[in-house]
């Protein structure tokens, strides 16, 4: 089985490139250009893939908010384009999008299923439930995978870094850390995330889907898990959403339930915090190699 990836220069690109190993044949945005219709077709067939994965989107939430039309582009219009090829071809697409779609109810306090209604409250949200609606619409033989909260080993490319490395270079650069307090949300692992999605397509189940590592947080109780594992000395003081001040609204809560996903019959994904100290042992690895 050959798999194509799409976005396979981001840190889940690059996740599940390592696992599917030569099954895999990696389309980066040399290869593949979304908000050029002529050269998906044109980059897809040729591969002659049973699956198609898309790990490239538009994942800048705040620049979003300026740029609507280029986050259209990317989530919307050329996911759209990305469906009439694969099915037009027969190949499975499996699409990722974001518990972002969730978040005009601030009072929740339970996860979210898959057949709650999304109500996104920004820009970026809402062009990913734009290319979430033309993959559902337009491909029958879909998988969409909604996340949360991704971080994984090599960062992301078009964001350059990740929330955890981001933690860890702020500790080294000064005595005081603020984060955000006020939304919560679950951490969940690329690599955890690759072999969920490897299983996933395995079944032939086609459908929406939730999958985060298990439990939640806030992000300033991440921010307190990565420092106290990695061992940094350093001031991590809780603050508003408001006191932030970022461009775009997040959702204040935004976790996401995959009981549909254990109803399959595959194992309940494990706690976020196991899943960070895989990562830290891994990033403490790589380190020294370096050496």
């Amino acid at each position: 089985m050959t798999v194509a990836i799409v976005g396979a220069a981001g840190q889940l690109g690059q996740a599940l490139c390592r696992l599917l190993g030569g099954r895999a044949m990696p389309l980066t945005h040399r290869d593949i250009e979304l908000t050029d219709p002529a050269s998906i077709e044109a980059a897809v067939a040729p591969v002659s893939a049973s699956v198609v994965i898309n790990a490239a989107a538009f994942n800048l939430v705040d620049d979003a908010e300026a740029r609507p039309a280029e986050a259209f582009a990317v989530n919307a219009l050329g996911v759209r384009e990305l469906s009439l090829v694969c099915r037009k071809l027969g190949c499975a697409l499996v699409h990722f999008s974001t518990d972002y779609v969730f978040g005009l109810d601030d009072e929740r306090v339970e996860p979210y299923a898959e057949i709650d209604c999304p109500g996104p409250i920004g820009v970026y949200a809402q062009s990913k439930l734009a290319g979430e609606y033309f993959v559902r619409s337009i491909c029958p033989r879909h998988f969409v995978l909604r996340t949360c909260g991704l971080y994984g080993h090599r960062g992301s490319g078009g964001k350059g870094g990740n929330f955890v490395e981001t933690m860890l270079r702020l500790a080294g650069e000064r005595r005081q850390v603020r984060v955000v307090r006020d939304q919560t949300c679950t951490p969940t692992f690329t690599e955890d995330l690759a072999a969920a999605t490897v299983q996933l397509i395995g079944t032939n189940r086609f459908g929406l889907y939730h999958w985060t590592n298990s439990g939640s947080c806030s992000w300033y109780a991440f921010a307190c898990e990565i420092f106290r594992r990695s061992g940094v000395e350093v001031e991590c003081v809780p603050i508003t959403t408001a006191e932030f001040g970022a461009r775009a609204r997040r959702p204040s809560y935004s976790v996401l339930s995959t009981e549909k996903w254990v109803q399959l019959g595959l194992a309940r994904p494990r706690p976020w915090q196991d899943a960070l100290q895989d990562y830290l042992d891994g990033r403490a690895a790589a380190r020294s190699d370096v050496r």
